[in-house]
């Protein structure tokens, strides 16, 4: 156990931090501070030593250097043994049991637009990682802060123990030391970024990324495999990182379960109308927009009931009574949404083992972002891909016949789909009196014409007077010929083939409408 009579506390981030202190004043604890650290506390009527007093040094170069000093690491890194005692006692310093410490903002600054290299060389912090991690190192007797969420397991243990026990110390040393490896990591890849002229390049020669666990996995993509969710720190509301479960379902989620709610929420996202997004493995089965949420929702599912039937469903809008129990109607695994009503969730806990995840908010579809894909012996990192509905919009005519009015939002629908569509992707989709729907999908197939196929094949009748979406070019005219037969009216695709010319002129002889964007969506 660590009684805390000596506590040091330098912090950035100020949240909590007075009535913390407070407490550990009230149960008869020293506070060494500095700077801003010390003005907040006696600005709060609370008494702090400063530490350029305890060391008998002061803060010199505009405060570059305050706590580097023997007396400073002497009483965080003294073991409870006698010659350490001496050895501290000839310094003049006394032992410190708390280190309250986090670090310059030098990621906030990375991320704000126009900080100057000046800027950040500043918040790169120095004596901060040092005192966490001497503190860190000595966990066997000092318990180490740099997180205000752990001030109330601190205060708790001291209520009921007079102390810190062991297995906190050890926690919270290991939180500090990936603080500080995520901090060195963010400053080692903004330096590793620059070019000879201190200009920014698109990607570090060093790359550090930095994970907490959030809860274990039942197994992963097969029992016999074990599985894990960890979140990245700092994750945004919005991100499946921050989704909060809010249902009563009795099963944890799963790694697929998990990989296919993030493969429907960056779906949904997509959409500013109501927009329902129902995904059997990693693949849009149903995806439709309506003027109201459940309109969205029961379209998409009547799109492919037999493959929504086990999905798992994402909405953009919070979820009202009416559209929770048209979800009950069918087998679901999963429910995303900003959130749920009262009355939804009163209705969907009937539901045994549906899980729900509120996300708070829709994040933008042009949202910021990077994607790592792991591979043997390395790592694939690329930008997320925030092109999408524009470039259909905006898309160039290349046959006689022109695309109706009404088909151009079709187009540009199941363009959007397509893009979440694993490759090779093709969507069939059409414009209904509320909005728009998929008709039919084919996806993930190593031939783009059996896509169409298998696309024509869900789709049935529907399939005529569709518009269909190809994520990257035909190679070939057969796709475009199989499109025309199923009575595909108009197609969006990149363009890009050495055969583009046969595949417009197929189009032609079929009467199709087709337009090149020029952008291509592959999503392996």
């Amino acid at each position: 156990m660590t009684a805390i009579r000596r506590a040091l506390v330098s912090v950035s981030d100020k949240r909590e931090l007075v009535p913390f202190v407070q407490a550990l004043v009230a149960r008869g604890a020293e506070i060494l501070s500095t700077g801003g650290t010390a003005r907040a506390l006696r600005d709060a009527g609370l008494p702090v030593t400063d530490v350029s007093a305890y060391t008998g040094s002061p803060e010199v170069m505009d405060g570059r250097v305050k706590t580097l000093h023997p007396r400073v690491h002497g009483g965080i890194l003294m073991r409870e043994r006698g010659d350490d005692r001496a050895a501290l006692a000839a310094l003049g310093g006394a032992p410190i049991d708390l280190v309250v410490v986090n670090l310059y903002p030098f990621e906030e600054t990375l991320r704000r637009a126009g900080a100057s290299h000046e800027e950040l060389v500043e918040k790169i912090d120095v004596g901060g990682p040092a005192m966490v991690r001497a503190a860190a190192k000595n966990h066997g007797r000092v318990a180490v802060l740099v997180d205000p969420g752990d001030y109330p397991r601190v205060l708790q243990e001291l209520a009921q123990h007079g102390a810190i026990t062991h297995g906190t110390r050890c926690h919270l040393a290991a939180k500090a030391f990936a603080h500080t490896a995520r901090y060195d990591g963010a400053i080692s890849g903004y330096l590793s970024s620059l070019d000879e002229d201190g200009l920014r390049e698109a990607h570090p020669r060093s790359l550090h990324v930095s994970y907490e666990l959030a809860y274990p996995l039942r197994y992963g993509e097969n029992p016999h495999q074990g599985g894990a969710f960890y979140v990245e720190p700092g994750a945004e509301e919005g991100s499946l990182g921050m989704a909060r479960s809010v249902g009563a379902g009795g099963k944890e989620l799963s790694y697929n379960n998990l990989v296919d709610a993030d493969a429907a929420l960056e779906a949904v996202r997509e959409f500013s109308e109501p927009a329902a997004v129902i995904v059997k493995h990693t693949n849009p089965c149903g995806v439709a927009l309506a003027r109201t949420l459940v309109g969205a929702y029961r379209t998409a599912r009547d799109a492919d009931p037999l493959s929504a039937f086990g999905g798992i469903v994402a909405l953009n809008r919070p979820v009202d009574e009416d559209t929770a129990r048209a979800l009950t109607e069918t087998f679901l695994e999963v429910v995303l949404a900003p959130s749920f009503e009262e009355g939804a969730l009163r209705a969907l806990h009937a539901k045994k083992n549906l899980r729900l995840l509120a996300v708070g908010k829709m994040l933008p579809p042009e949202h910021p972002g990077r994607i790592l894909q792991h591979v043997s012996g390395g790592m694939l990192v690329q930008e997320r891909d925030a092109l999408g509905r524009a470039e259909a919009l905006g898309a160039r005519v290349v046959t006689r016949t022109h695309p109706a009015a009404q088909d151009l939002e079709a187009l540009a629908f199941a363009w959007v789909v397509a893009k979440h569509t694993r490759s090779n992707a093709i969507v069939l989709a059409a414009r209904t009196d509320e909005g728009a729907r998929t008709v039919g999908v084919g996806a993930g197939q190593m031939s783009r014409v059996v896509s169409v196929e298998i696309a024509a094949k869900k789709a049935g009748e529907l399939s005529r007077g569709s518009v269909l979406a190809s994520d990257a070019f035909f190679p070939f005219p057969d796709g475009v010929e199989l499109a025309a037969r199923a009575g595909v009216r108009a197609i969006v695709q990149p363009g890009g083939s050495v055969k583009d010319q046969e595949v417009i002129q197929c189009a032609d002889d079929h009467g199709v409408a087709m337009v090149f964007t020029g952008v291509r969506h592959f999503r392996h």
